[in-house]
């Protein structure tokens, strides 16, 4: 357990407000459910899993769900300028229905600033979930560049002096 622990951070640690905490922690099982039980277990005890493809898959399923509520705002709005169009063209005859319309078109206002103070908080969500995967993939190159060059310079190590041998013993040939 100690392993999954030190592959995560608290999500409190993350700059987000309460309501963004809350909207990680059901997303990421959200997407957890189509990635792997660690990322759910590890948004269950409030921490973000920090492996590349938990991150990856957590990341496309915010990016689908901002998309989701984009098309949403969209759709509220030519709502909203269909209910203006309507209160424009029958003015004479909505004045017993004015008040309906206008709540109607004030819950449609109302939706949108909340869709839109969602896609703020899911969209400075995907921000860190990106920022953390990028540190993560690059922390992974690092590891394998340093191992693979490890690996290297052990080799030309004894390369080098298998080469040197070779060269002095061929050296001395050619000089006679």
């Amino acid at each position: 357990m100690p392993s999954t622990e030190a592959n995560t951070v608290e999500d409190t640690q993350l700059g987000l407000t309460d309501e963004e905490i809350n909207l990680l922690r059901y997303h990421q099982t959200q997407a957890g459910s189509s990635s792997s039980r660690a990322a759910s277990r590890a948004s269950s005890q409030g921490r973000l899993l920090l492996d590349s493809s938990s991150l990856a898959a957590l990341s496309r399923h915010l990016d689908r769900l901002m998309h989701q509520i984009q098309q949403r705002i969209e759709y509220l709005s030519e709502q909203s300028s269909v209910v203006t169009m309507q209160q424009y063209d029958h003015a004479g005859n909505l004045v017993d229905n004015a008040d309906a319309e206008i709540a109607r078109f004030q819950g449609i206002m109302a939706q949108i600033d909340e869709l839109e103070l969602d896609f703020d908080r899911i969209a400075h969500i995907r921000d860190i979930v990106r920022d953390y995967r990028q540190r993560v993939e690059n922390l992974e190159r690092e590891l394998e560049s340093s191992s693979s060059s490890r690996r290297e310079h052990h080799h030309s190590h004894r390369h080098n002096h298998s080469h040197r041998h070779e060269a002095s013993s061929s050296g001395r040939r050619h000089r006679h």
